[in-house]
Protein backbone atom coordinates (compact mmCIF):
# COMPACT_ATOMS: atom_id res chain seq x y z
CA UNK A 1 0.00 0.00 0.00
CA UNK A 2 2.95 2.33 0.51
CA UNK A 3 3.02 4.75 3.42
CA UNK A 4 -0.41 4.98 5.04
CA UNK A 5 -0.08 6.63 8.44
CA UNK A 6 -3.10 5.55 10.48
CA UNK A 7 -3.93 7.90 13.35
CA UNK A 8 -5.04 5.86 16.36
CA UNK A 9 -4.95 8.37 19.22
CA UNK A 10 -6.57 11.79 19.63
CA UNK A 11 -4.16 14.60 18.78
CA UNK A 12 -4.02 18.25 17.65
CA UNK A 13 -4.26 18.85 13.91
CA UNK A 14 -1.88 21.82 13.61
CA UNK A 15 1.42 23.01 14.95
CA UNK A 16 1.66 26.60 16.19
CA UNK A 17 3.01 27.70 12.79
CA UNK A 18 -0.11 26.37 11.03
CA UNK A 19 1.53 23.25 9.57
CA UNK A 20 0.07 19.78 10.02
CA UNK A 21 1.55 17.98 13.05
CA UNK A 22 0.99 14.44 11.80
CA UNK A 23 -0.47 13.95 8.29
CA UNK A 24 -2.43 10.71 8.02
CA UNK A 25 -5.83 9.05 8.08
CA UNK A 26 -8.19 7.61 10.69
CA UNK A 27 -11.36 5.51 10.93
CA UNK A 28 -12.94 8.07 13.25
CA UNK A 29 -12.01 11.73 13.31
CA UNK A 30 -9.34 11.77 16.04
CA UNK A 31 -7.86 15.14 15.14
CA UNK A 32 -8.48 18.23 17.28
CA UNK A 33 -9.22 21.03 14.83
CA UNK A 34 -7.25 23.81 16.53
CA UNK A 35 -8.05 26.52 14.00
CA UNK A 36 -6.52 29.17 16.27
CA UNK A 37 -3.09 27.96 15.01
CA UNK A 38 -3.83 28.60 11.34
CA UNK A 39 -0.90 30.64 10.09
CA UNK A 40 -2.13 31.51 6.61
CA UNK A 41 -4.22 34.62 6.03
CA UNK A 42 -7.64 33.97 7.57
CA UNK A 43 -9.31 34.83 4.24
CA UNK A 44 -7.86 31.56 2.83
CA UNK A 45 -9.68 29.41 5.43
CA UNK A 46 -12.51 27.25 4.10
CA UNK A 47 -15.06 25.27 6.14
CA UNK A 48 -18.05 23.28 4.89
CA UNK A 49 -20.62 20.61 5.73
CA UNK A 50 -21.89 19.14 2.46
CA UNK A 51 -24.66 16.51 2.51
CA UNK A 52 -25.65 14.67 -0.66
CA UNK A 53 -28.76 12.49 -0.61
CA UNK A 54 -29.76 10.21 -3.48
CA UNK A 55 -31.79 7.15 -4.41
CA UNK A 56 -30.30 6.86 -7.90
CA UNK A 57 -33.24 8.71 -9.45
CA UNK A 58 -33.21 12.04 -7.64
CA UNK A 59 -30.37 13.77 -5.83
CA UNK A 60 -30.40 16.54 -3.23
CA UNK A 61 -27.39 18.57 -2.12
CA UNK A 62 -27.66 20.61 1.09
CA UNK A 63 -24.56 22.54 2.01
CA UNK A 64 -23.29 25.25 4.29
CA UNK A 65 -19.89 26.73 3.61
CA UNK A 66 -17.82 29.54 5.01
CA UNK A 67 -14.88 30.40 2.76
CA UNK A 68 -14.14 33.60 4.72
CA UNK A 69 -14.89 35.76 1.68
CA UNK A 70 -18.50 34.61 2.07
CA UNK A 71 -20.83 32.19 3.81
CA UNK A 72 -23.70 30.46 2.08
CA UNK A 73 -26.53 28.01 2.76
CA UNK A 74 -27.31 26.18 -0.47
CA UNK A 75 -29.91 23.71 -1.71
CA UNK A 76 -29.96 21.85 -5.02
CA UNK A 77 -32.27 19.22 -6.50
CA UNK A 78 -31.50 17.19 -9.61
CA UNK A 79 -33.67 14.62 -11.37
CA UNK A 80 -30.98 12.22 -12.56
CA UNK A 81 -33.26 10.70 -15.19
CA UNK A 82 -34.58 13.87 -16.84
CA UNK A 83 -31.96 16.47 -15.94
CA UNK A 84 -34.48 18.80 -14.31
CA UNK A 85 -32.88 21.04 -11.68
CA UNK A 86 -33.90 23.65 -9.16
CA UNK A 87 -31.77 25.34 -6.54
CA UNK A 88 -31.53 28.28 -4.17
CA UNK A 89 -29.11 29.86 -1.73
CA UNK A 90 -28.68 32.48 0.98
CA UNK A 91 -25.41 34.42 0.83
CA UNK A 92 -23.55 36.59 3.33
CA UNK A 93 -20.33 38.36 2.32
CA UNK A 94 -17.04 38.75 4.23
CA UNK A 95 -17.41 36.31 7.13
CA UNK A 96 -13.87 35.49 8.34
CA UNK A 97 -14.83 35.98 11.98
CA UNK A 98 -18.39 34.67 12.07
CA UNK A 99 -20.41 31.58 11.07
CA UNK A 100 -17.53 29.30 12.05
CA UNK A 101 -18.56 25.67 12.07
CA UNK A 102 -18.22 22.58 14.28
CA UNK A 103 -14.76 21.19 14.98
CA UNK A 104 -15.58 17.51 14.42
CA UNK A 105 -18.28 16.27 12.04
CA UNK A 106 -17.88 12.65 13.20
CA UNK A 107 -19.06 13.30 16.77
CA UNK A 108 -22.42 14.65 17.98
CA UNK A 109 -22.86 18.27 16.96
CA UNK A 110 -25.46 20.67 15.66
CA UNK A 111 -25.40 23.71 13.41
CA UNK A 112 -28.13 26.14 12.39
CA UNK A 113 -27.95 29.18 10.15
CA UNK A 114 -30.78 31.60 9.34
CA UNK A 115 -30.76 34.50 6.91
CA UNK A 116 -33.91 36.17 5.73
CA UNK A 117 -36.42 33.44 4.93
CA UNK A 118 -33.80 30.68 4.68
CA UNK A 119 -32.88 28.27 7.47
CA UNK A 120 -30.45 25.37 7.25
CA UNK A 121 -29.91 22.92 10.09
CA UNK A 122 -27.67 19.90 10.70
CA UNK A 123 -27.98 17.65 13.75
CA UNK A 124 -25.49 14.77 14.01
CA UNK A 125 -26.12 12.28 16.82
CA UNK A 126 -24.36 9.05 17.84
CA UNK A 127 -26.48 6.72 15.67
CA UNK A 128 -28.71 9.08 13.69
CA UNK A 129 -28.96 12.57 12.30
CA UNK A 130 -31.25 15.13 10.68
CA UNK A 131 -30.70 17.55 7.79
CA UNK A 132 -33.23 20.29 7.01
CA UNK A 133 -33.59 23.29 4.73
CA UNK A 134 -36.42 25.80 4.37
CA UNK A 135 -36.66 28.79 2.10
CA UNK A 136 -37.95 29.86 -1.29
CA UNK A 137 -36.97 28.80 -4.78
CA UNK A 138 -38.24 30.41 -7.96
CA UNK A 139 -40.89 32.19 -5.91
CA UNK A 140 -42.22 28.93 -4.43
CA UNK A 141 -41.93 27.73 -0.82
CA UNK A 142 -39.30 25.03 -0.38
CA UNK A 143 -38.90 22.58 2.48
CA UNK A 144 -36.60 19.57 2.75
CA UNK A 145 -36.00 17.26 5.68
CA UNK A 146 -34.02 14.04 5.86
CA UNK A 147 -33.41 11.64 8.73
CA UNK A 148 -30.56 9.16 8.53
CA UNK A 149 -29.22 6.35 10.68
CA UNK A 150 -25.66 5.36 11.52
CA UNK A 151 -24.51 1.94 12.65
CA UNK A 152 -23.06 1.53 16.12
CA UNK A 153 -19.38 2.53 15.97
CA UNK A 154 -19.96 3.61 12.34
CA UNK A 155 -16.51 4.04 10.78
CA UNK A 156 -15.66 6.68 8.17
CA UNK A 157 -12.41 8.01 6.69
CA UNK A 158 -10.70 11.17 7.82
CA UNK A 159 -7.53 12.45 6.20
CA UNK A 160 -5.20 15.38 6.85
CA UNK A 161 -2.79 16.12 4.02
CA UNK A 162 -0.53 19.10 3.24
CA UNK A 163 0.09 21.07 0.08
CA UNK A 164 3.54 22.21 -1.00
CA UNK A 165 2.97 25.78 0.13
CA UNK A 166 3.59 26.28 3.84
CA UNK A 167 0.46 26.50 5.98
CA UNK A 168 -1.81 24.97 3.32
CA UNK A 169 -3.66 21.76 4.21
CA UNK A 170 -6.73 19.65 3.41
CA UNK A 171 -8.63 18.08 6.33
CA UNK A 172 -11.78 16.13 5.56
CA UNK A 173 -14.07 13.37 6.82
CA UNK A 174 -16.30 11.37 4.47
CA UNK A 175 -19.12 9.50 6.22
CA UNK A 176 -20.79 6.98 3.89
CA UNK A 177 -23.67 4.54 4.19
CA UNK A 178 -26.05 6.87 6.03
CA UNK A 179 -29.36 5.13 5.33
CA UNK A 180 -31.92 7.89 4.77
CA UNK A 181 -35.60 8.75 4.49
CA UNK A 182 -37.18 12.11 3.94
CA UNK A 183 -38.80 14.49 1.49
CA UNK A 184 -38.54 17.63 -0.60
CA UNK A 185 -41.64 19.83 -0.81
CA UNK A 186 -41.35 22.34 -3.65
CA UNK A 187 -44.54 24.33 -4.05
CA UNK A 188 -47.22 21.73 -4.78
CA UNK A 189 -44.69 19.02 -5.69
CA UNK A 190 -43.45 16.46 -3.20
CA UNK A 191 -40.53 14.09 -3.68
CA UNK A 192 -40.19 11.17 -1.24
CA UNK A 193 -36.98 9.37 -0.34
CA UNK A 194 -37.29 5.90 1.22
CA UNK A 195 -34.77 4.15 3.45
CA UNK A 196 -35.13 1.13 1.14
CA UNK A 197 -32.83 2.74 -1.43
CA UNK A 198 -31.73 6.20 -0.21
CA UNK A 199 -28.36 7.07 1.26
CA UNK A 200 -26.58 10.21 2.38
CA UNK A 201 -22.87 10.97 2.26
CA UNK A 202 -21.42 13.70 4.46
CA UNK A 203 -18.45 15.54 3.00
CA UNK A 204 -17.15 17.42 6.04
CA UNK A 205 -14.11 19.57 5.38
CA UNK A 206 -11.85 22.26 6.76
CA UNK A 207 -8.75 23.59 5.10
CA UNK A 208 -6.47 26.24 3.64
CA UNK A 209 -5.85 25.59 -0.05
CA UNK A 210 -3.88 27.02 -2.93
CA UNK A 211 -5.98 29.26 -5.17
CA UNK A 212 -5.96 26.85 -8.12
CA UNK A 213 -6.49 23.08 -7.80
CA UNK A 214 -8.23 20.01 -9.17
CA UNK A 215 -9.69 16.84 -7.67
CA UNK A 216 -11.46 13.61 -8.52
CA UNK A 217 -14.13 12.45 -6.08
CA UNK A 218 -16.01 9.14 -6.40
CA UNK A 219 -18.49 7.97 -3.79
CA UNK A 220 -21.43 5.62 -3.38
CA UNK A 221 -23.44 3.59 -0.88
CA UNK A 222 -25.88 0.72 -1.20
CA UNK A 223 -27.08 -2.52 0.39
CA UNK A 224 -24.94 -5.54 -0.52
CA UNK A 225 -25.71 -9.00 0.86
CA UNK A 226 -28.11 -7.32 3.27
CA UNK A 227 -25.37 -5.09 4.70
CA UNK A 228 -24.39 -1.50 4.09
CA UNK A 229 -21.59 -1.15 1.53
CA UNK A 230 -19.89 1.94 0.19
CA UNK A 231 -16.69 3.39 -1.15
CA UNK A 232 -14.80 6.67 -1.01
CA UNK A 233 -12.14 7.64 -3.55
CA UNK A 234 -10.58 11.09 -3.81
CA UNK A 235 -7.29 11.82 -5.53
CA UNK A 236 -5.33 14.53 -7.32
CA UNK A 237 -5.60 16.93 -4.37
CA UNK A 238 -2.77 17.66 -1.95
CA UNK A 239 0.27 15.58 -0.96
CA UNK A 240 -0.83 11.98 -0.33
CA UNK A 241 2.56 10.59 0.77
CA UNK A 242 1.15 9.80 4.24
CA UNK A 243 -2.47 8.98 3.39
CA UNK A 244 -4.81 8.48 0.48
CA UNK A 245 -8.50 9.27 0.77
CA UNK A 246 -9.54 5.84 -0.49
CA UNK A 247 -11.53 3.22 1.39
CA UNK A 248 -14.25 0.60 1.26
CA UNK A 249 -16.98 0.38 3.88
CA UNK A 250 -18.80 -2.84 4.72
CA UNK A 251 -21.20 -3.35 7.63
CA UNK A 252 -19.86 -0.24 9.35
CA UNK A 253 -16.16 -1.13 9.04
CA UNK A 254 -13.59 0.89 7.06
CA UNK A 255 -11.28 -1.19 4.82
CA UNK A 256 -8.36 0.99 3.74
CA UNK A 257 -7.10 0.69 0.17
CA UNK A 258 -4.23 2.43 -1.61
CA UNK A 259 -4.05 4.78 -4.55
CA UNK A 260 -6.85 4.67 -7.14
CA UNK A 261 -6.68 5.91 -10.70
CA UNK A 262 -8.66 5.91 -13.91
CA UNK A 263 -7.51 3.88 -16.89
CA UNK A 264 -8.35 6.87 -19.11
CA UNK A 265 -9.01 10.51 -18.33
CA UNK A 266 -12.65 11.21 -19.38
CA UNK A 267 -11.75 14.82 -20.14
CA UNK A 268 -9.57 13.70 -23.06
CA UNK A 269 -11.80 13.65 -26.10
CA UNK A 270 -14.82 14.65 -24.02
CA UNK A 271 -15.48 11.02 -23.05
CA UNK A 272 -17.59 11.90 -20.03
CA UNK A 273 -20.43 9.55 -21.01
CA UNK A 274 -18.23 6.61 -21.97
CA UNK A 275 -17.33 3.89 -19.40
CA UNK A 276 -14.88 4.90 -16.63
CA UNK A 277 -12.51 2.12 -15.51
CA UNK A 278 -11.19 2.46 -11.93
CA UNK A 279 -8.20 0.47 -10.63
CA UNK A 280 -6.23 0.60 -7.41
CA UNK A 281 -2.51 0.08 -6.79
CA UNK A 282 -2.92 -3.22 -4.93
CA UNK A 283 -5.33 -5.21 -7.09
CA UNK A 284 -8.16 -4.79 -4.59
CA UNK A 285 -10.50 -2.66 -6.69
CA UNK A 286 -11.57 -3.11 -10.30
CA UNK A 287 -14.74 -1.19 -11.11
CA UNK A 288 -16.34 0.19 -14.27
CA UNK A 289 -18.89 3.01 -14.15
CA UNK A 290 -21.32 3.18 -17.06
CA UNK A 291 -22.58 6.79 -16.99
CA UNK A 292 -26.20 7.80 -17.45
CA UNK A 293 -26.10 11.47 -16.39
CA UNK A 294 -23.48 14.24 -16.27
CA UNK A 295 -24.43 16.88 -13.70
CA UNK A 296 -22.28 19.54 -15.35
CA UNK A 297 -21.91 23.07 -14.07
CA UNK A 298 -19.47 25.81 -14.98
CA UNK A 299 -19.33 28.55 -12.37
CA UNK A 300 -15.89 29.88 -13.33
CA UNK A 301 -16.43 33.06 -15.34
CA UNK A 302 -13.50 33.96 -17.57
CA UNK A 303 -11.58 31.06 -16.00
CA UNK A 304 -10.59 33.36 -13.12
CA UNK A 305 -12.54 32.27 -10.04
CA UNK A 306 -15.14 29.59 -9.17
CA UNK A 307 -15.69 25.92 -9.97
CA UNK A 308 -16.02 23.83 -13.13
CA UNK A 309 -17.60 20.45 -12.37
CA UNK A 310 -18.48 17.28 -14.22
CA UNK A 311 -20.25 15.14 -11.61
CA UNK A 312 -21.02 11.99 -13.58
CA UNK A 313 -23.58 9.50 -12.26
CA UNK A 314 -23.76 5.91 -13.39
CA UNK A 315 -24.04 2.21 -12.64
CA UNK A 316 -20.95 0.47 -11.30
CA UNK A 317 -19.87 -3.13 -11.86
CA UNK A 318 -16.80 -5.10 -10.84
CA UNK A 319 -15.08 -6.41 -7.72
CA UNK A 320 -13.51 -5.13 -4.51
CA UNK A 321 -11.49 -6.98 -1.87
CA UNK A 322 -11.86 -6.40 1.89
CA UNK A 323 -9.00 -6.43 4.40
CA UNK A 324 -9.49 -10.13 5.17
CA UNK A 325 -9.33 -11.11 1.48
CA UNK A 326 -13.09 -11.42 0.97
CA UNK A 327 -13.99 -10.51 -2.61
CA UNK A 328 -17.28 -8.70 -3.14
CA UNK A 329 -18.99 -8.54 -6.52
CA UNK A 330 -20.63 -5.23 -7.39
CA UNK A 331 -23.56 -5.35 -9.81
CA UNK A 332 -25.28 -2.24 -11.18
CA UNK A 333 -24.57 -0.16 -8.10
CA UNK A 334 -25.55 3.49 -8.40
CA UNK A 335 -22.73 5.94 -7.56
CA UNK A 336 -20.94 8.95 -9.02
CA UNK A 337 -17.50 10.32 -9.84
CA UNK A 338 -16.67 13.96 -10.42
CA UNK A 339 -13.75 15.90 -11.81
CA UNK A 340 -13.60 19.44 -10.48
CA UNK A 341 -11.41 22.45 -11.21
CA UNK A 342 -11.33 25.17 -8.53
CA UNK A 343 -10.04 28.69 -8.41
CA UNK A 344 -11.07 30.33 -5.15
Amino acid sequence: MGIQNEIKEPQPLLNKDGSLRNPGWCRHNLYEYNREFIGAPIMRLKEWDFYQVSNGRQMVQINFFNISLASSATFGFVDLKTGRKFDTMALELFTPNKNRMNRNGDSPNSFTYTKGGTTISFDMREESGTISFTGKCKGKPLEAKFDFTRLKNHESITIATPFEQKGRFFYTDKINCLNTEGFVQFGDERFEFSKEDSFTVLDWGRGVWPHSNMWYWANGSTFLNGKRFGFEMTWGFGNTDNATETALFYDGICHKIGEVHLENDPEVGGAWMKPWHFLDSEGRLDLVMTPFYDNYSNMMPLNLVGMNTHQVHGLWNGTVVLDDGTKLEIKDMYAFCEKVYNKW
